[in-house]
């Protein structure tokens, strides 16, 4: 009988799993305890033996795509079984099912068919009324909304309207200020009509594509439309032209603006007659520089002539003899390219290091401490253990070893935050953080402090090479009451660290640096090493902290201390 092999739970915080490899295709031979896959979880890569014996015979995710727990991956079962009713999720019976049901279908239908034809009838009734009572936007009425003016805004705020009810607006014209996420930048109309109305006040914000105000044909009733707008409603364009108010012959111009619009009119119109269009402080800066608005290139929007086209404009040698410059710009270098992107896709490791740390930084309230700590007898005392032969040791088993004895005289700093308790560990398990292909893992070095610093030495290169094999164990990692991350090694000389919950510290280690010291009031060569330790400051008080680490300075001051 065939079997379902359904995507394991590989670890006590695993959601989903992706299959990185399959070691068996479709068709293969399977023995119980054969590896069937490669499975990537949210901790670590590790391999999936099968208990079943028989046929691979589906393999319902393919490799890269992932599942979750308890979610169909394969089927296992004799050669030849037909497995369909497993594949489309259906018991074998189901056919029987349809089949039973047939003879009331005919009656049900017709009845489902009536059902439907009354709801239809309430549903067109509703909508008159409703569109009977809404109120529409006329067909010649444009609705400003909230532009979007950078590829990361969800909001804007109108910092200033620089147009007021009643005022007539051309295409370009600046309507208001808006504030960004990024900035504050000017927003044009792209319509031309009378400023209605302004739906949102300065200082006030909304969303990205949210109404702000209205523009069209002066005198035009948009109160039915606003009624709208105040009880929620979705108004929708008017298929009829809207009636509007009588509106009185205007004044004649005067001279000074009858002057203003000719010189409006020419910026906005070619030598060909063809409208040309720039944003107004395009215009402004060609009006200053003499330049014809026909002959420059615009490299906005739809050909739009922006604030760079005017700037950067050279006149060619033919307009040069005909039209003279009152200026020249000198021409601005503009690099030419092409934006690209490689998408890599997110793999669980690094969805779950995403999604913890995010929560440790914005669920816990860090602070900082950096202490330096002279490393002259450190590095003396570890170049003595390393002569004794099969014997090596690291500075990071020393910081390792130094901290678990630290931690044994402070046990505050031993401890994990619950919401009624702190949890104070009797125990010390010390997480390594160990950098893998996909990301960081931290294998966890149980009763640290009870190891001699050869053995951490050899612990750490265990797990260590497990990790890099992907052949940790999720039990591995789990447990640590304090974390310790080193970048020494990458000549690193001060970092932080967010804390690996539910640690309530981390310490990080930084490079042993080469440097002028002051000892016995002489400035001589010795060498220095900061360390920094990230504490929960619900669970460590600063001046907890700042005792830890000095007690943590003297053990690696004196190793001597840690071989008593």
């Amino acid at each position: 009988m065939a079997e379902v092999i359904n995507m394991p739970l590989l670890s006590d915080t695993m959601e989903e799993g992706t299959i990185a490899k399959w070691l068996k295709k479709k068709g293969d031979k399977v023995e119980e305890g054969d590896i069937l896959a490669e499975i990537e979880t949210d901790k670590a890569t590790m391999e999936f033996e099968s208990f079943y014996e028989g046929t691979l015979l589906h393999i319902a995710v393919e490799e890269g795509d992932s599942a979750p727990v308890n979610q169909m991956i394969a089927i296992i079962g004799e050669e030849g079984e037909d497995i369909q009713n497993l594949i489309a999720g259906k018991t074998s019976d189901s056919s029987k099912k349809e089949k039973d049901s047939e003879g009331d279908s005919s009656k049900e239908k017709g009845e489902e068919e009536k059902k439907n034809k009354e709801e239809k009838e309430e549903k067109d009734e509703g909508e008159k009324e409703e569109n009977a009572s809404s109120g529409d936007i006329p067909e010649d009425v444009e609705v400003i909304t909230m532009p979007l003016l950078s590829d990361t805004m969800e909001e804007g705020t109108v910092a200033s309207w620089l147009k007021k009810e009643g005022d007539k607006v051309s295409e370009g014209d600046i309507l208001a200020e808006i504030e960004t996420d990024k900035a504050t930048m000017e927003f044009e109309s792209f319509y031309e009509g009378v400023l209605l109305k302004i739906i949102l006040p300065e200082g006030e914000s909304v969303p990205v594509d949210a109404p702000i105000a209205v523009v069209g044909p002066e005198g035009t009733d948009v109160s039915g439309f606003l009624d709208s707008l105040k009880s929620g409603g979705a108004p929708k364009k008017n298929s009829k032209k809207s009636s509007k108010t009588e509106v009185k012959a205007e004044a004649e111009p005067s001279a000074k603006e009858a002057d203003a619009a000719d010189t409006e009119e020419k910026q906005n119109t070619g030598r060909d007659g063809k409208r040309i269009f720039a944003s107004p402080l395009a215009k402004r800066i060609a009006a200053d520089k003499g330049i014809d608005l026909s002959d420059v290139k615009g490299t906005g929007e739809n050909g739009r002539i922006v604030k760079r086209d005017v700037e950067g404009y050279q006149p060619s040698a033919s307009s040069a003899d005909t039209k003279p410059t009152t200026q020249t710009t000198a021409q601005s270098y503009v690099p030419v390219g092409e934006e690209t992107f490689e998408e890599v896709k997110n793999s669980q490791m690094r969805k779950t290091i995403a999604k913890r740390l995010t929560a440790s930084q914005f669920g816990a309230p860090h602070y900082y401490l950096t202490i330096e700590v002279n490393m002259e007898n450190a590095m003396a005392s570890r170049k003595t253990i390393n002569n004794i032969p099969d014997t090596k040791i690291s500075f990071n088993d020393m910081v390792i070893k130094a901290s678990a004895m630290a931690l044994r005289k402070h046990p505050q700093v031993n401890s994990t935050w619950k919401d009624s308790v702190t949890k104070i560990a009797k125990h010390i398990h010390i997480g390594v953080a160990v950098a893998v292909e996909d990301g960081l893992v931290v294998p966890v070095l149980r009763f640290t402090d009870q190891q001699t610093l050869t053995q951490i030495n050899a612990n750490v290169k265990n797990l260590a090479q497990k990790a890099h094999d992907k052949k940790i164990q999720p039990d591995e990692m789990e447990g640590s009451t304090f974390t310790v991350s080193n970048l020494g090694m990458f000549g690193i000389q001060e970092f932080t660290s967010i804390i690996n919950q539910p640690n309530s510290a981390i310490l990080s280690v930084g490079a042993i640096e080469e440097k002028p010291v002051v000892k016995d009031g002489a400035i001589v060569v010795g060498h220095t090493m900061k360390l920094t330790l990230a504490c929960d400051h619900r669970t460590v008080d600063g001046a907890t902290g700042a005792k830890f680490l000095q007690t943590l300075r003297i053990y690696l001051e004196n190793p001597v201390t840690m071989l008593a």
